[in-house]
């Protein structure tokens, strides 16, 4: 009788942590570290080496964000993954652009359609297009496709699904890669 009740909880809490929404997220965030920085791969000076077309923002290239923390993130409005973590990423950019620098690059979309899809939804996290080849190395497999950069380089977060990017933790390896 009490191993059939054992069997039962176990049954239950597995239950809840692959059914109820945010239960899993909320257990990874706080058990299974996203990413270490001794085991991160690095952003070489060839890799940063793209011309960006900015929508909302000056044009520039991606090396001027060398040496700097980095939100990166490759979005497109066709993708309704990445619409749905846009009020996230503008919640974080909002209260993290004066300690890490945001470049999201609309892939596969049209100026017009990035411009409509910002202005219509009061979105001011800046928003460039690629205008050269994107390195093999963080060219996107999938969108949305997010990493966070530290300041040397190292790829510290990589997240190729959508996420809610205004958490505890996100905030916390933020603070953690500008010291």
């Amino acid at each position: 009788m009490k191993k059939n009740l054992i069997y039962l909880i176990l049954i239950v809490i597995i239950a809840v942590i692959a059914f109820v929404p945010g239960v899993k997220e909320k257990i990874q965030d706080t058990f299974f570290p996203i990413a270490t920085i001794e085991n991160a791969v690095h952003v070489s000076d060839e890799d940063y080496d793209i011309d960006l077309q900015g929508i909302n923002v000056p044009s520039t290239n991606l090396k001027a964000f060398k040496d700097k923390a980095v939100f990166l993130n490759f979005w497109g409005t066709w993708c309704p993954p990445c619409r749905k973590e846009w009020p996230s990423i503008q919640k974080l950019y909002d209260t993290r652009k004066d300690h890490v620098d945001f470049v999201l690059i609309a892939m596969n979309d049209q100026e017009d359609a990035v411009r409509k899809f910002l202005k219509e939804n009061n979105y001011n996290v800046p928003v460039y297009i690629a205008q050269s080849p994107i390195s093999e190395k963080i060219l996107p497999k999938a969108f949305p496709t997010t990493y966070l950069l530290d300041k040397d380089g190292r790829i510290i977060i990589k997240e190729d699904a959508s996420r809610d990017w205004n958490t505890e933790s996100v905030h916390q390896f933020i603070d953690n890669i500008i010291k």
